[in-house]
């Protein structure tokens, strides 16, 4: 009974695993099909469509368009979470439960209905579609992840260590770079790769706030509105495999801090 209990555990397992990458597999296979169809039967593996994403320039700038937005917006969120979260942490505010609330609010929110209430905001202020209008909406969807994150790992043994420091003669702005930060690196960190793997995918609010610079996942529903073919499944394996890199990133230091 228990070797048909764990054999019917490892069928449902790779039922499972399978339901879920099957797709991502067969984009990577095809995306080396060497023909210019992505049908059976396999013609490969090649690189050629690889290398026909690369030395394309639109492509090429809505992949660098991706980083940048990806990366500045991470980095203000994670900046503003860190503040946001350290101020509720150690210090008493009025209705700071009810506070909390409104900044992970966003959190319960889609994604659609963020991205055309700042559409409406930015064309009442004048705000043209832009990628600092795309990456000022990641921000506003990644500050609230980002403050979660960090406001979970603020415990009390961060508050001695930070009152230790003020017993020894150090200012407030000394206790707050040199305590507090390096001992949140890790949920810092942790909660700059997360933004930057939710930047990087996203795809709404950059259709809707950008217009002549466009990141890659806007430029690849450009290339899929003319049909599937192996160069759309080679960025979409690009989108992919950067995509896991920073889950691995954020893996890895969610493990180290475990560990330590």
């Amino acid at each position: 009974m228990r070797r048909l209990i764990r054999t019917l555990a490892a069928i449902y397992a790779l039922l499972v695993y399978g339901f879920i990458f099957l797709p991502v597999i067969v984009l990577v296979l095809f995306s080396l099909q060497s023909t210019s169809f992505p049908i059976p039967p396999f013609t490969g593996p090649s690189l050629r469509w690889y290398a026909a994403v690369l030395s394309d320039v639109r492509l090429t700038s809505a992949l660098f368009n991706s980083i940048l937005v990806a990366v500045s917006s991470s980095l203000v969120a994670v900046v503003l979470g860190f503040l946001g979260a350290w101020g509720f942490a150690r210090f008493l505010l009025p209705g700071s439960a009810w506070l909390r609330g409104l900044i992970t609010l966003p959190l319960t929110v889609s994604y659609l209905i963020i991205g055309m209430g700042l559409l409406v905001l930015f064309n009442w202020i004048g705000l043209s579609k832009s990628l600092a209008a795309a990456g000022i909406g990641h921000v506003v969807v990644n500050l609230p992840l980002c403050f979660a994150i960090i406001y979970s790992q603020m415990g009390d043994h961060q508050v001695n260590l930070e009152r230790a420091a003020r017993d020894l003669g150090a200012p407030e702005w000394k206790v707050l770079t040199m305590v507090t930060v390096p001992v949140m690196a890790p949920a810092i960190f942790a909660a700059f790769f997360l933004s930057m793997t939710f930047s990087w995918d996203e795809f709404v609010i950059s259709f809707l706030l950008t217009r002549f610079d466009t990141t890659l996942p806007v430029e690849i529903w450009n290339l899929l509105r003319a049909g599937l073919n192996p160069r759309t499944n080679a960025v979409g394996s690009l989108v992919f495999a950067v995509s896991i890199v920073l889950v691995l990133i954020l893996e890895f230091t969610l493990f180290r801090k475990r560990s330590a």
